[in-house]
């Protein structure tokens, strides 16, 4: 279930050792530390002149030996998801780029500005999947990416869908809904209906590896709020410490209140600036007080049910509350916790701010783990 880890840059292994990783439960983890010499010298590379002429499970190798996993959501090694069950065929594959939360723009900026390289990259997951329909979903919010990316597949068979701006559009069910009218059954996974679901981040590492042989070490990730002066998209090296991301971008620690990786309903705060980017960090918000505020006090449920009716998974937000905070994790499964996907409209609408999402992470990661090792 795990891909290579690649150096980033030429230097020495310093240590193996117990650090702050990017994480909701702010806990430690075992981090490899690179000092680099500043030579920035790469490996022999191996790139594929023509996969076509090669069997599928070759180029999934090569794949997995670049060490990509997915950009855009949970990060789960690409290799094994392009390899559904037999039984599963993808008859749609769907390249994700509608980033709908607020402050990221690192895929719009990726798509304005390797549209060729994610094309390639579809192209290449399409020739393994062999699906019937290939399309991008992106959002109308992205004039200059649609442009881009409908002009890179001039030629091919892929779909460009523009779509509502409106979130969590994004989110990789919802997104299969709006454009396919299906639905992911509760529990199970898109290739259950034919369907699966790729970042356009991924797509361009994808073709990296193949067409160059590069192995996944870098990413684009959005810097901004108003506690840094020159924000923007950098492309970042994997391992780069987030404190160092910032002082690029001209952070203003007078004016720091709230540091926050990925967006202001998904992400969470981190308690130190020195962890490591990673292969899922699209975001890092600065924000200052007024920016993002405290939140106010919880305050007792008063069953108004507006968590419910913000849910775009349509869930019993209150009842899932009650059981997670008594303990009761077997109640809240059998209310279809896991389909939960932390978008946060229920903890966002809740009018006594109560912080929701975070009552749900903790149960579907401890009872999530028990049930794997059972």
């Amino acid at each position: 279930m795990g891909v290579p880890v690649h150096a980033p840059t030429s230097g020495t292994i310093e240590s193996v050792s117990l650090q702050p990783v990017p994480h909701p439960s702010g806990m430690s983890d075992w981090c490899i530390t690179l000092k680099p010499d500043g030579k920035d010298e790469w490996a022999p590379l191996n790139p594929i002149t023509n996969y076509r002429d090669l069997d599928r499970e070759t180029v999934l190798e090569q794949i997995r030996d670049a060490g990509i996993s997915g950009m855009g959501g949970a990060g789960f090694p690409t290799n094994i998801k392009l390899r559904p069950p037999r039984d599963r065929k993808v008859n749609t594959l769907i390249l994700n780029g509608a980033e709908c939360e607020p402050y990221i723009t690192a895929d719009d900026m990726s798509m304005r500005e390797n549209a060729v390289e994610i094309i390639a990259g579809l192209r290449i997951m399409a020739w393994i999947l062999r699906p019937e329909r290939v399309v991008i979903g992106i959002e109308d919010n992205k004039p200059e990416a649609i442009s881009a990316l409908r002009k890179a597949a001039e030629g091919t068979q892929t779909e460009i869908a523009v779509i509502p701006t409106k979130y969590p559009s994004g989110g990789e069910k919802q997104l299969i809904q709006i454009l396919t009218g299906m639905e992911v059954p509760s529990g199970g996974i898109p290739a259950d209906i034919g369907v699966m679901c790729q970042n356009v981040g991924t797509a361009i590492a994808v073709s990296a590896a193949i067409h160059r042989g590069e192995p996944l070490i870098s990413r684009v990730t959005t810097v901004t709020g108003y506690a840094v002066t020159d924000p923007g998209n950098f492309e970042v090296l994997i391992g780069t410490p987030i404190d160092y991301l910032l002082s690029q971008a001209g952070q203003e620690n007078s004016k720091l209140h709230r540091l926050v990786l990925g967006g202001p309903m998904m992400g969470y705060t981190l308690e130190t600036p020195a962890v490591p980017v990673v292969k899922t960090t699209n975001c890092v918000i600065a924000a200052t007080a007024t920016e993002l505020p405290d939140p106010a006090p919880e305050q007792p449920c008063i069953r108004c049910s507006m968590c419910a009716e913000a849910c775009p998974m349509e869930l019993l937000p209150q009842q899932l509350f009650w059981y997670s905070k008594a303990g009761e994790f077997d109640k809240a499964e059998h209310l279809n916790l896991f389909d939960c996907i932390e978008c946060g409209a229920c903890s966002y609408v809740c009018p006594s701010s109560i912080p929701l999402v975070q009552y749900y992470r903790a149960p579907k990661a401890r009872y999530g783990y028990n049930r794997l090792n059972s």
